[in-house]
């Protein structure tokens, strides 16, 4: 049974939550608190394997309960985050700071019903994830001059693809911040609804060295700078004359998933071929495995994070089973490799 702890400061959100734990055969509430003082104590009493936190707390707001548990006892999270651009900016720094996932809640409480089976499923993969002590975020680096400030040089050549899910905002910034500022376009699909990945752009754009942003549809592909598909919208890569562009669409989700890390990879495959090079971060489930075959196949480098490393380690798995890579790193090694790639 996995034991859950719900903290919430509204009484409708706790009952609500209650009500999604207690219906599940596998899941077991264990207690609620309407604030991180009041859960201190009951996860002394009764150590949890899943807390879903509320990102805006009484007392003591979930950003610094998060910090204190991950530093301490660290256990897994999944976030409860408000639609709003406040709301955004707290779960994208959460993620940052070690929890697995987040829901956001609808506006319309009324809404919540249909909520119950995605709540269910964010737990279960939350229960299996490995946690750690979490390590300090990179500090905000000031070498690069803002991303609009930078000469624009269209992308013809290499061009490198990553999709993640579960536990991606930490493992990307992990890479994106320890890569230099010379490196070809970056293609990134993070698995996240619509409001919240312009948000995780611009946080990473400040503590990078290459420029990020949210990928807008039309646009002409630049070296030095990583593009992240839009939340409920696919990412896919095309060619003109002048050299690449992007194309961002509304057509269906692709392994339940959009943005789709394989609708990504397997248009790489079809404009980069082996000028390509695809990393599979950690997430739960199979989207990628088969368009990173597919690029391999094409002759392209592919690497996919090792287990001990990963939050979930479902994506990378479904990949390495099918052959699709080439080789299998930990998260540490991977922007290394890629800067040596880049450089050969």
């Amino acid at each position: 049974m996995i034991k859950v702890l719900v903290i919430d400061d509204s009484a409708v959100m706790r009952a609500f939550l209650s009500r999604v734990v207690e219906s599940q055969p596998d899941m077991q509430l264990v207690g609620t608190a309407s604030d991180p003082v009041l859960a201190t104590d009951r996860i002394r009493r009764n150590t949890p394997d899943v807390v879903t936190l509320d990102v805006e707390m009484p007392r003591m707001n979930g950003l610094d309960f998060l910090r204190q548990l991950m530093a301490v006892r660290p256990l897994p999270v999944v976030m409860i985050s408000s639609l709003t651009r406040q709301g955004a900016d707290t779960t994208i720094r959460a993620l940052e700071l070690g929890a697995v996932d987040f829901f956001p809640k609808p506006a319309n409480l009324d809404d919540l019903g249909a909520s119950g089976d995605e709540i269910a499923g964010k737990i279960r993969a939350a229960a299996s994830a490995r946690v750690a002590r979490h390590s300090p975020a990179p500090a905000t680096r000031s070498a690069r001059s803002p991303l609009l400030q930078q000469p624009a040089v269209p992308a013809t050549g290499r061009v490198i693809g990553i999709g993640a899910s579960t536990g991606g905002v930490e493992a990307l910034r992990d890479i994106l911040s320890a890569l230099p500022a010379e490196m070809p376009p970056i293609l990134i699909a993070q698995h996240m609804p619509a409001g919240f990945t312009e948000t995780l752009a611009r946080r990473l754009d400040t503590i990078c060295r290459i420029g990020v942003k949210q990928a807008d549809d039309g646009e002409a592909v630049c070296c030095g700078v990583a593009y992240i598909a839009a939340g409920g919208r696919h990412l896919e890569l095309t060619r003109k004359l002048t050299g690449y562009v992007l194309r961002v669409t509304d057509t269906p989700p692709v392994n339940h998933h959009r943005p789709s890390v394989d609708t990504l990879f397997h248009s790489m495959a079809n404009v980069a071929g082996e000028q390509s090079i695809a990393v599979m971060l950690t997430g739960m489930g199979g989207d990628g495995a088969q368009g990173m075959l597919a690029l391999r196949k094409q002759g392209a480098f592919t690497i996919a994070q090792d287990e001990s490393s990963c939050v979930v380690f479902g994506m990378p798995r479904q990949a390495i089973a099918l052959g699709a890579a080439r080789e299998v790193l930990p998260l540490g090694d991977v922007a290394q490799r890629l800067t040596a790639l880049t450089r050969a």
